[in-house]
């Protein structure tokens, strides 16, 4: 395999006198560039005379992996030996991104690595660029988790995650002429080399059947189908530590035994093979389309997949680590674990937990549920009311029958429990109770059955709690004033910062003279005092623009849409919602370009030169977020080509949003558009990343833009728009014919009725923003409403850019102020207020 050719490379063009030997550990970049040849020569994965950018990506990466395995193996026996209590985190979604620039980064090998590839005949940038970022995730609630992962690591906390294994993600978007069209994610096409299936760790899941009751009372499920849950991990490295943890993805599998063979030689391969098929459903696709009844029986398996194998696999893993003195009792089963549901989607951990412990530890109901409920915090995400999941009673009855008589004793309890002792709530049990009683539609509540059931409740910005608990679970607050948190959001700022943009990173560390603040971010603060310092300004902008170029770069290739790294570079990137309103940035940037097309040339000449990115996937099924998406394409295809203004405006809709597009365009970012209709967006976490990487915001107070904004001076955030607590009067007034559109509202809406940007009929989405009332009309987000001042906000973003210095200052600034914003705050205010975890590191 090894054999020369004449010219000292050997056939796959590795030079002759880097040998094929394992150094799983090294940190010297000769023997790195060996273990890589290693595994390109032993690895099974392809022909054995390539070592073309791809072969070479692999190989590198199952050499850094063999240094992640050792890493994990330690920190696994360490958390064993010492038994602490350990934190397990289930979501259904995690938005890893590449892992490959982050492992290098985390393990401060990133200069060895660059150095052994160099030697390999390739580039280290080049290398990364062939990973698919893995399609674990769609938007914010999984890109937090991946963040909250990445902080648990590093603070050494014992903790876990626990995941899906999507083979095909929610989807690629492609644009074409109609829109967005969405193929299935390829990621897991070939293979990834980050994952090590572990095939001792199985578990059960069963669905459907029938509740035994056995001749002592007790009951137990069976019959139905019987599915395996398949464990993946996935290393997720500390910063400059050896703690590794795991993020532990579920794949589900049918067996050997599951094949009707006889079935199959008569010729019926689809029944003989049914089991194959349906558990191949399962981890198939994330958010599969739930308006038929097919669609939402597979969300909900998936939902019960999750939670049903996550705890069978925690109870095992408590039992393992006995104490000396033999079996442990389960009353300290809340010492050693805490479960922390990332939204509604797990909610099925709470009647799991309590049916394995029932039915098969044999505990008593009280006993149970105390451990339960000691052991389970939740994590509520939105307030949207379409977003707050329930499920159809029957539904769950015949899927889950054993659940569904636990829910249904849980929701009896708790309703007693109010009657006996809060008669003054009698009124209100109907809305707080976890059945609704609706004889159309009996649904099971998935939010109250977490409140009730979690010994913590907790909002992710300060103005999101603060509305849970004066307006979503007002009543829950008067029973149990102190099951109720606010955890804000944060991000890592290793990925969102230090990999993400070295330049300006850089730049940070010679100025503080420390690089300590990536690991402890308050420190950002520092900067304050040079913020007026032209040297750093000089620095600041040469960093920005080679961000900028880089970006313009990037846009090019995947859109052939040349920009000017000049220009303002305005950036909207999240998923296509209305209440996003991403309507209103399209329709201000229609303004600006009808306006722009009645100037002379010299009044044009005095305009900012402005360049409005926009990107993100709608959901397959949502048509106005399409309709949004196609009229960005539409708007653009015109503006782009319109020789008169394309040096002053262009509009590029940024296609496949994911977070390797986020690491290329949030540091070539210079404005950034938060502009959620106030009270709708829980927090958001964009609005972070964008902050800290000295980008400014224009933005409504909503979410975390009400905390960055005090932590950066309101002197350098844009704000405008109606305030979360003027939202349902503006709406009710709205309702009785009191609004007034602006008319600068109705002219960028008649301009797209004109057919300026092509013969698409548009009206169903306009509409929407029109009428007083009824289904889909009425603009239920204000977007006429805060039109005007978005306008005025937008011309103060013109003139504040025209001064360089002044922009600089508030760039810095931006920086300097989202030292609060660190996931690794989140995560130690979690640990201590909501888990009661320590840190347990790897000595």
């Amino acid at each position: 395999m090894g054999t020369e050719n004449s010219n000292g490379f050997s056939k796959h063009g590795i030079p002759s006198e880097i040998k094929a030997e394992a150094h799983p550990l090294s940190e010297k970049p000769t023997e790195i560039a060996s273990n890589i040849n290693y595994h390109a020569q032993y690895g099974p994965h392809f022909s054995p005379l390539k070592f073309e950018p791809e072969q070479a990506f692999y190989a590198t990466a199952e050499s850094v992996r063999d240094r992640l395995i050792q890493q994990w193996n330690e920190t696994y026996v360490h958390f064993h030996k010492n038994d602490p209590k350990q934190t397990y985190y289930l979501s259904m979604e995690y938005l890893q991104g590449r892992a490959l620039t982050n492992a290098i980064g985390n393990l401060n090998i990133h200069d060895a690595y660059a150095d052994a590839l160099s030697k390999l005949g390739h580039q280290l940038e080049e290398i990364v660029e062939q990973e698919k970022d893995a399609a674990l995730g769609n938007g914010g609630l999984g890109r937090l988790a991946s963040c909250f992962l990445d902080s648990m690591a590093t603070l050494n906390l014992p903790a876990w995650g626990y995941g899906l294994r999507y083979r095909y993600g929610l989807f690629k978007q492609q644009i074409t002429k109609e829109g967005q069209e969405e193929l299935a994610e390829d990621w897991l096409e070939k293979f990834s080399p980050w994952e090590i299936v572990r095939h001792d760790v199985v578990f059960p899941v069963r669905f459907f059947g029938q509740v035994q009751v056995n001749p002592d009372g007790s009951r137990k499920w069976v019959g139905g189908e019987v599915i395996q849950a398949l464990a993946y991990d996935v290393p997720i490295p500390g910063y400059k530590t050896k703690n590794t943890i795991s993020l532990r993805l579920w794949e589900a599998k049918a067996t050997a035994g599951d094949v009707n063979l006889s079935q199959f030689n008569d010729g019926q391969y689809e029944s003989a093979l049914q089991l194959h098929s349906r558990a191949h459903q399962i981890c198939a696709v994330l958010y599969p389309g739930d308006t038929t009844e097919e669609g939402k029986l597979l969300r909900l398996k998936q939902q019960f997949f999750l939670c049903s194998a996550s705890l069978q696999d925690i109870i095992a893993r408590f039992k393992e680590r006995k104490a000396g003195s033999g079996p442990r009792q389960w009353s300290e089963f809340p010492s050693k674990v805490a479960v922390q549901l990332n939204d509604t989607h797990p909610t099925l951990a709470i009647p799991e937990l309590m049916r394995l412990l029932m039915d098969d530890e044999s505990l008593g109901w009280d006993e149970a549920w105390d451990v339960t409920n000691r052991t389970i915090a939740y994590t509520n995400h939105t307030v949207l009311p379409e977003a707050l999941e329930k499920w159809s009673q029957p539904v769950m009855w015949k899927l889950l029958p054993r659940h569904m008589e636990i829910i249904t004793e849980i929701d009896k309890r708790f309703v007693d429990m109010i009657r006996s002792t809060r008669p003054d709530l009698e009124d209100k049990v109907d809305n707080i109770r976890i059945l609704d009683g609706n004889p159309q539609k009996p649904v099971v509540r998935m939010a109250n059955l977490c409140v009730v059931s979690s010994h913590t409740v907790n909002g992710v910005a300060q103005l999101h709690s603060d509305i849970l608990k004066a307006e979503l679970f007002s009543d829950y607050v008067s029973i149990w004033p102190t099951r109720f948190q606010n955890k804000t959001n944060g991000i890592t700022p290793r990925r969102w910062l230090c990999f993400c943009s070295p330049e300006l990173s850089n730049i940070i560390t010679k100025w503080l003279k420390t690089d300590e603040w990536v690991t402890n971010l308050d420190l950002l603060a520092n900067l304050r005092k040079f913020a007026d310092n032209e040297d750093l300004q000089a620095e600041w902008a040469s960093a920005k623009m080679a961000n900028k170029e880089r970006l313009a770069q990037y846009i090019l290739q995947v859109t052939g849409v040349s920009i000017d790294p000049n220009s303002l570079f305005d950036i909207q990137v999240k998923r296509i919602h209305e209440y996003k309103r991403q309507l209103l940035n399209i329709l201000g940037t229609i303004y600006r370009y009808k306006k722009l097309k009645e100037m002379s040339p010299e009044e044009r000449s005095k305009t900012t030169p402005r360049t409005v990115m926009i990107g993100g996937k709608a959901f397959a099924t949502y048509t106005n977020a399409k309709r949004i998406v196609k009229l960005v394409n539409d708007v653009g295809a015109v503006v782009n080509t319109d020789p008169e203004v394309n040096n002053y405006l262009k509009v590029v809709f940024v296609p496949n949003y994911n977070v390797s597009v986020a690491e290329m365009l949030i540091p070539g970012s210079e404005l950034s558009q938060h502009i959620s209709t106030a009270g709708m967006e829980a927090s958001g976490t964009s609005n972070m990343k964008f902050s800290l990487n000295g980008c400014l915001i224009i933005g409504t107070l909503d979410g975390a833009n009400v905390e960055i904004r005090e932590e950066i001076g309101e002197e350098n955030f844009f704000l405008f728009g109606a305030t979360a607590d003027q939202v349902p009067q503006l709406r009710k007034d709205r309702e009785n014919g009191l609004f007034e559109p602006d008319p600068r509202f109705e002219e960028a809406k008649q301009f797209i009725r004109s057919g300026a940007f092509g013969t698409y009929d548009y009206n169903p989405l306009l509409e929407s923003l029109e009428g007083n009332s009824g289904y889909g009309r009425g603009d239920y987000f204000l977007v006429g409403h805060d039109f005007p001042s978005y306008m005025d906000a937008q011309a103060k973003v013109d003139e504040a850019y025209k001064d360089k210095k002044k922009w600089l200052k508030m760039s810095i600034l931006s920086t300097a102020g989202s030292g609060k914003f660190s996931s690794d705050r989140t995560i130690g205010q979690y640990a201590k207020e909501i888990w009661n975890i320590q840190q347990c590191t790897v000595p």
